[in-house]
């Protein structure tokens, strides 16, 4: 009868331990508000351009590539960057003599949360593991998250995007 004692503890704790979920990758979280003097943006298309003037027909100052880094200038994290016609205004980093200009607000991502994979991970057309896959990506790949719903995280792909499950 001992034998078969152990026997119950045993399938609860498989049952149990078996239900914790997998960590397949870290995620990092946002900034917090502190002395920063705006919050790290993330560019999302192929290339973009800071330009002097908040409009497109302005002289350009640098052309941006995918995934660089500028810092938003003034954005907060509850009301956004302040935007004009669409740009919002940004440095390249935070040394005085960095260079400054407007960006279309529509091509980057502020102050966003991060995903770094642990391991190869698939990466959905939609939010259903029955999708179709549009890529597997590496252990250690780091991407910003755009939107989070569910167990699925929406991240950027080099100026497209797709779904990773929790």
């Amino acid at each position: 009868m001992k034998k078969y004692g152990l026997l119950p503890i045993i399938t609860a704790l498989i049952l149990v331990f078996g239900c914790i979920p997998v960590v397949h990758a870290e995620v990092r979280p946002p900034e917090s508000p502190g002395q920063q003097i705006g919050y790290t943006a993330v560019v999302l298309c192929e290339s973009l351009t800071l330009r002097e003037k908040p409009n497109s027909s302005s002289k350009a100052v640098k052309t941006l590539k995918y995934g660089e880094h500028v810092i938003v200038v003034g954005a907060d994290t509850t009301k956004g960057a302040k935007k004009e016609n669409g740009f919002v205004y940004c440095c390249l980093n935070d040394s005085i003599d960095s260079p400054v200009g407007w960006v279309l607000a529509d091509y980057i991502v502020t102050n966003p949360a991060w995903y770094v994979t642990e391991k190869k991970t698939t990466v959905y057309a939609w939010n259903d593991t029955a999708a179709l896959k549009v890529a597997l990506l590496d252990k250690g790949t780091t991407l910003p998250i755009l939107k989070e719903e569910g167990d699925w995280y929406l991240v950027s792909l080099r100026g497209a995007a797709g779904w990773i499950h929790k």
